[in-house]
């Protein structure tokens, strides 16, 4: 009898696990679960009229009234320019957005004075869902952007299409991102936010196009995506702990980026970052951690690079803490970026470039226990090479290129 008991209950735990993870993959209504329809509020889909106040109106209600709300963006394409999907909300469970259609952007860049699109602050629990695009239309500020790296004290944002701030216990997945003006996903001061099977795209030539840019968050998993646009397909920055990116398609892009480090006063530590079972392919970078001279103190700790593939990818494998600067002769200071505690292993596939293994370190602060192991680049048209700077690596395994 005990045993009948125990596997019922295994049964039936295993039913509502099932099901709760349905609510999320396959759009079904939780109990008691009211659609709010953005079309209900005035929305329409024919891609030219204003809906912004609808979207609005519509979340104002799904958020803020009792009960459990969906709100829903159906088939069409709705066009809207920035504004806040702010909570808190009073649903007892998370909140679901289900995108069904396309959400386009206006064209007009003085419409973003909050410099964000789509922004979801304030909010615990949220499901972002559906399979629909958010299209930011943003071939006609590509032009007029600044780049923000060479001249940071002029440099003036384009808008993120998806920006996250102070959102805990959310799931963005099986979305699309299309031709964003700034970066496609902008993750900050968040924690517990998974990103699973996004299609994040732009052209190569979008400027300052960042995937997923991540910063001040802990505990966030990117999973299962296929991100190619115009700098960097995951950016990682200031206050980060314990990231997870996994099974990511790169390219093209400028690769997966921890940095730049030590641009600002008073950075916090990025620790904790893992990046696994990755590829990347024609990207200008592959695994890059990029701190800057002359700049501010921080520190990179604690993150593993772990089977990667490469396919034509310029630098595969690179610590540039002279960044902006030209490594033959980078006459600044050096970096205060302290990096610590590396490990690329299982790395392997092709370069375009004759510097295949680039770990060029702070004079000031050398690069500690960096481990090298298992790695097997190559390249048909020229013989290969690793170059090291102000940093003892510990190697094991296969080295190609050789080690310094």
């Amino acid at each position: 009898m005990a045993t009948s008991k125990i596997v019922g209950v295994i049964i039936l735990c295993f039913a509502l696990a099932c099901y709760k993870g349905q609510n999320v993959t396959k759009d079904a209504l939780a109990p008691a679960e009211k659609i709010v329809n953005v079309m209900s509020f005035g929305a329409k889909p024919d891609g030219n009229f204003d809906s912004t106040q609808a979207f609005m109106n519509a979340w104002r209600i799904a958020c803020k009234s009792p009960g459990q709300n969906k709100l829903l963006i159906p088939q069409g394409r709705f066009l809207v320019s920035s504004m806040y999907f702010a909570g808190p909300c009073m649903a007892p469970l998370p909140i679901t957005v289900q995108v069904v259609g396309t959400v386009l952007a206006t064209t007009d860049i003085s419409d973003y004075e909050n410099v964000e699109w789509l922004m979801f602050e304030d909010i615990d629990g949220l499901n972002l869902i559906g399979g629909g695009t958010f299209d930011g239309q943003g071939h006609n500020s590509w032009s007029r952007v600044v780049d923000c790296e060479k001249t940071p004290s002029t440099c003036i944002r384009n808008p993120s299409s998806l920006f996250f701030n102070k959102v805990t216990n959310g799931v963005i997945m099986d979305i699309k991102s299309l031709n964003s003006k700034g970066f496609h996903v902008f993750v900050t001061n968040c924690a517990n936010i998974r990103l699973i099977g996004l299609h994040i795209t732009a052209p190569s030539t979008s400027p300052n196009t960042d995937g997923i840019h991540v910063s001040h968050s802990t505990h966030v998993r990117i999973f299962r995506s296929v991100i190619g646009t115009g700098d960097d397909c995951v950016s990682i920055i200031q206050g980060v702990k314990n990231v997870t990116i996994e099974r990511v398609d790169c390219g093209p892009g400028h690769g997966i980026s921890i940095g730049s480090l030590g641009k600002y006063e008073h950075e916090l530590e990025v620790r904790e970052v893992r990046v696994l079972n990755c590829t990347f392919v024609g990207t200008d970078n592959g695994l890059r951690i990029k701190t800057w001279p002359d700049r501010y103190p921080g520190a990179a700790s604690n993150i593993t690079f772990h089977d990667i593939t490469m396919q034509r990818v310029r630098n595969p494998i690179i610590i540039d803490q002279e960044y902006q600067c030209s490594p033959a002769n980078c006459q600044k200071k050096p970096s205060l970026v302290k990096i610590r505690d590396i490990v690329f292993s299982n790395v392997r596939g092709t370069t375009s470039s004759q510097i295949a293994v680039d770990l060029r370190c702070s004079k000031l602060f050398p690069c500690q226990n960096v481990h090298i192991s298992n790695i097997n680049l190559n390249s048909a048209s020229f013989p290969i090479r690793s170059r090291c700077a102000n940093i003892k690596p510990i190697y094991s395994g296969v080295q190609h290129p050789p080690a310094c």
